[in-house]
C-alpha cells in the first residue's frame, strides 16, 4: 500500500476509529491504529509480535484489527465493493473481450478457502474437500481483477452451488439485474450479460461453465466437438482473471493464505475487509511485488477443488442454447 493510499484510508476511516483522550491515557492516533491492523492483515504474525513492534498491548492489537475491519466494511464497502451500474457492466464486458477474449461477459466467479483454528462446535461442517478446516467465500471478479461481490462466512464443507443459490448475486441475476434493460445484443439476439463459473456451479443462462471433459468417456455424453473444446479453452483463459485476483489478494493480505487464528466471529469480516482493501490498492494503482506471490506458492493449505455440479433441469435447455451461442461465436472467429 502506498503512502498516499494509507493516509487516504486513515481519513476515510477516521469517523469510526478516532478516540478521545482520557484523564488516564492518550488515545492511540488513527494512523497508528490503522498501521497496527494492516500489519496483522498483511503478515498474519501473532498479536504478541505486533505488540512488541508497535509498543502497544496485545489486547490493543486485537481491538485495532477488529475495529478497522468493521470500519472498512461499514464505510468503504459502498465505495469500493458494490453492484456495478450499467456503464460499469459495459466497461467490464469490454475488458473481458479485449483482454481475455471472451465476449458478453462481465465477471468470473470463484471460491476462496481461508484456514481457521478448530471451532468450538460443528467441526465437521468446516472440513473442506481437501480435509482441512476453513471458512469459504464466493467472489465475483470484474475484467480488471477487482471484486464487486463477496459472500463470506460459510463453513468450508458447504457446496459452492448452495452458497450461490442463497446469495444476493443469485437473486439479482434471476431478476435480470446483471444487465441493462433491455439487454444488449449478442449473435443477433437480445441476451443478458453472462458470468463465468467453476465446474462446481450449476449451468445457467447467465452463468457459463465449461463442458465436462471428464464425461467424454461416458456413453451418455460422447466426445466433445471442436467448438466445445474451443469454448472450454476460451472460458478457462477468461476465468484466469478471478484466479489471479485471489492470488494477489492472498499474497498482499497473508492472513488469508495462512491459518487464521482469529475467532469465527471475526474471520468473515476480516475476509470482506481484505477484499475491499484489495480493491482500494488496485484502483489506486499501488505496487504489487512478485515475491509476495512466491511467499505463498508453497503454503501448507492449497485451495481444494470441488465436485462437478449438473445444470438445474428447469434452466438446462435455455442455458445450453446460450452456451451454444458462444460456441458459434468462437467458431465464426476462427
Amino acid at each position: 500500500m502506498s503512502r498516499e493510499t494509507f493516509f487516504l484510508l486513515c481519513d476515510k476511516l477516521r469517523p469510526r476509529l478516532a478516540r478521545q483522550d482520557t484523564s488516564f491515557r492518550l488515545a492511540l492516533p488513527v494512523e497508528k491504529r490503522v498501521a497496527v491492523a494492516l500489519w496483522h492483515l498483511a503478515s498474519n504474525v501473532e498479536y504478541r509480535t505486533i505488540s512488541s513492534l508497535f509498543g502497544v498491548g496485545k489486547s490493543t492489537v486485537c481491538r485495532c484489527v477488529r475495529d478497522m475491519c468493521h470500519a472498512i466494511v461499514v464505510l468503504l464497502r459502498p465505495l469500493y465493493l458494490s453492484t456495478p451500474n450499467d456503464q460499469e457492466l459495459e466497461e467490464s464486458a469490454h475488458v473481458f473481450l479485449s483482454k481475455w477474449g471472451f465476449p458478453h461477459c462481465v465477471a468470473a466467479l470463484a471460491t476462496l478457502h481461508t484456514a481457521i483454528i478448530t471451532p468450538s462446535s460443528n467441526v465437521s461442517d468446516y472440513a473442506n474437500p481437501a480435509g482441512w478446516l476453513s471458512v469459504m467465500s464466493q467472489v465475483a471478479v470484474n475484467g480488471k481483477g477487482q471484486f464487486w461481490d463477496v459472500c463470506a462466512s460459510f463453513p468450508g464443507g458447504t457446496d459452492p452451488a448452495d452458497i450461490l443459490q442463497n446469495s444476493t448475486l443469485w437473486a439479482t441475476a434471476l431478476e435480470g439485474g446483471l444487465s441493462p434493460d433491455p439487454p444488449p445484443t449478442f449473435m443477433g439476439k437480445l441476451l443478458r450479460y453472462v458470468l463465468l463459473g467453476e465446474a462446481c456451479y450449476p449451468l445457467q443462462s447467465w452463468l457459463m461453465k465449461a463442458y465436462p471433459e471428464e464425461e467424454e468417456k461416458k456413453t451418455n455424453w460422447g466426445a466433445l466437438t471442436e467448438p466445445q473444446r474451443v469454448f472450454n479453452l476460451r472460458l478457462a483463459k477468461a476465468r484466469h482473471v478471478a484466479e489471479e485476483a485471489l492470488l494477489r489478494l492472498r499474497a498482499r493480505w497473508q492472513c488469508l493464505s495462512k491459518r487464521n487464528d482469529c475467532g469465527l466471529d471475526v474471520v468473515p469480516t476480516m475476509i470482506l475487509a481484505c477484499c475491499i482493501l484489495h480493491n482500494v490498492c488496485e484502483s489506486h494503482g499501488d505496487a504489487f511485488k512478485v515475491e509476495w506471490q512466491e511467499e505463498i506458492a508453497d503454503i501448507e493449505s492449497p485451495q481444494p477443488s470441488h465436485k462437478l455440479n449438473p445444470p438445474l433441469s428447469a434452466e438446462q435447455a435455455e442455458a445450453e442454447d446460450v452456451r451454444q451461442l458462444f460456441c458459434d461465436y468462437f467458431q465464426q472467429q476462427g
